[in-house]
């Protein structure tokens, strides 16, 4: 019998955990809409349990709860029972707010990203330790996870890989932008820049940034002057500094 999973919330972060988990899980989502439930059902594309938010029984339940932070009190209240164990992605929002909030045996932090959606996110936990276990096998159907022993911790991973998928996205962007700017068409500067970061994911699977970096810069070459441009530019600086905005933010929001 298939384990089942009561997403509390049903916007992005739920519809793309729930999406790379749909194959081994029996889905449940509970939110306040009824239009909004049945939209997210036919995104998943596969039959799930859908329930109302005021006065739902999380009693017993494996709870992922993926509502906005600010809604947590307003959410609590409307929740019923004791659940198994409580999973939240609420970027800030600490344990001790989540327990006094919301009842359950167990609480887990968890900050998946968007690559959930095709089963290769990265995703960060702590809480309960006795639960270290169940929560790598739960989330490692959607990615890689990894366990860290404090809340400071996870905030700083926030930054890292919650927030990074959109750092990249720019990234990739404007790869494409200067591309089509020296004269390639759109279309091949995508296929190109798409080619890129799939065998780039392999890549720095295997070695380190800096000798992947000196592997690919010739003396002379164009790796090294298109390198020279970005030095120039504190590109390097600047996604330091976009960790450190988001590490703040995510401690702001504790």
């Amino acid at each position: 019998m298939r384990k089942t999973l009561t997403f509390v919330g049903n916007g992005t972060m739920a519809l793309s955990m729930a999406q790379g988990l749909k194959a081994t899980c029996e889905i449940e989502v509970v939110g306040r809409n009824p239009e909004r439930l049945d939209a997210f059902e036919a995104a998943l594309g596969v039959p799930v349990r859908k329930a109302l938010l005021e006065g739902f029984d999380i009693s017993g339940k494996t709870v992922l709860l993926c509502v906005k932070p600010g809604n947590i009190a307003a959410v609590g209240q409307q929740l019923r029972g004791r659940a198994e164990i409580l999973y939240s992605v609420l970027a800030g929002v600490t344990l001790q707010t989540l327990r006094s909030h919301i009842d359950a045996l167990s609480t887990v932090r968890a900050m998946p990203n968007l690559a959930a959606t095709v089963g290769r996110s990265m995703t960060t936990l702590t809480g309960d330790a006795s639960r270290a276990d169940e929560a790598a096998g739960l989330f490692g159907a959607i990615g890689t996870t990894l366990w860290v022993g404090s809340e400071k911790e996870l905030d700083i991973a926030t930054a890292l890989a919650g927030s990074g998928p959109a750092y990249l996205a720019l990234v990739a962007e404007a790869l494409a932008d200067g591309a089509v700017r020296e004269g390639l068409r759109r279309d091949d500067a995508m296929a190109l820049m798409r080619g890129l970061f799939a065998g780039f994911g392999e890549l720095i699977g295997q070695q380190h940034p800096a000798l992947l970096k000196d592997g690919v810069m010739s003396p002379g070459g164009t790796t090294a002057a298109g390198y020279g441009a970005l030095e120039e530019a504190a590109v390097r600086n600047a996604f330091i500094q976009a960790i450190a905005r988001a590490h703040e933010r995510a401690k702001a929001l504790s």
